[in-house]
């Protein structure tokens, strides 16, 4: 496990421009959850966000934030469009006097240091296949999924966010991704984004807080070989171990992959249903 030399601060550098948008469903004095997507998306976004989330609004004030350079919200600043670093502050406000968190992939590493940083507003955590790479560092597949990223970041050609939606999907082995306005400004933020796999993360903190912690992961099977193989392999693995580290429940959903909420959501919004419930 490392941590960057920048960790203890986990803050953004200045003030952020204007506020972030975000989809409010459910009774407004109900007990409250804040989604935090991952990259390539936006808060109510029927293909990759919380959209399937929708029916945990009959018992719940949900809160479906759209990370700055995603949705409706503006980006982070001029150097990256999207930021760990800038979503962190955003979900520290958004938790209030008290909420319940959830965050995916990307957005995982915005809500773990936001969760570390207001431990006393935090009802209960909840990770789906974190991007936190650097809290598992140490794990084989782990490290070797950090030793690729780098090597293809070094070589990044210039793309537009078009053809980078187009060249990820064909490289892992997937169907043609949509390419309407919203997704084309998510795949624009993704080429200019502080790159989540290099985040330091507060593990002791966030093992010493006292709130529930669940981590959930897809069992990839049905994956197409490539995407499971440079995608799959690396993320269940720092799913497994941020579990361990951290004090989590590990949930593993069945015939899922990066998108256990949206695959499995009667799983996955029944396990939140019931850790809400006693959180």
């Amino acid at each position: 496990m490392s941590l960057s030399p920048a960790a203890p601060l986990f803050r953004a550098n200045g003030p952020l421009p204007g506020a972030v948008r975000v989809t409010a469903l459910g009774p407004p004095n109900a007990p409250r959850a804040v989604f935090v997507h991952g990259s390539t998306s936006w808060g109510d976004d029927p293909v990759y966000g919380f959209a399937a989330q929708r029916p945990l609004a009959g018992r719940f004030r949900l809160l479906l934030m759209d990370r700055r350079g995603h949705g409706g919200s503006p980006d982070a600043g001029d150097r990256f469009a999207g930021d760990y670093l800038a979503d962190a502050d955003d979900v520290a406000e958004l938790l209030g006097a008290g909420a319940h968190l959830v965050g995916h992939s990307y957005g995982a590493v915005g809500a773990m240091i936001a969760a570390a940083r207001r431990p006393e507003a935090v009802l209960s955590l909840t990770l789906i296949e974190p991007g936190c790479y650097q809290a598992a560092a140490d794990d084989p597949a782990v490290a070797e999924a950090l030793r690729a990223n780098r090597a293809a970041y070094a070589d990044l050609p210039d793309l537009t966010p078009e053809q980078w939606l187009r060249a990820a999907a064909g490289s892992a082995g997937m169907p043609e991704p949509d390419t309407g306005e919203r997704r084309l400004r998510a795949a624009g933020t993704a080429l200019r984004e502080r790159v989540c796999w290099e985040a330091g993360v507060p593990l002791p903190a966030l093992r010493a807080a006292g709130f529930p912690k669940l981590v959930v992961s897809g069992t990839w099977e049905n994956a197409p070989g490539p995407y499971r193989e440079r995608g799959g392999v690396p993320l269940m693995a720092c799913a497994r171990v941020t579990a361990e580290r951290i004090g989590a429940r590990h949930l593993r959903v069945p015939g899922s992959a990066h998108y256990p909420h949206v695959e499995a959501p009667e799983q996955v919004n029944g396990a939140l249903a019931d850790l809400w419930s006693r959180g």
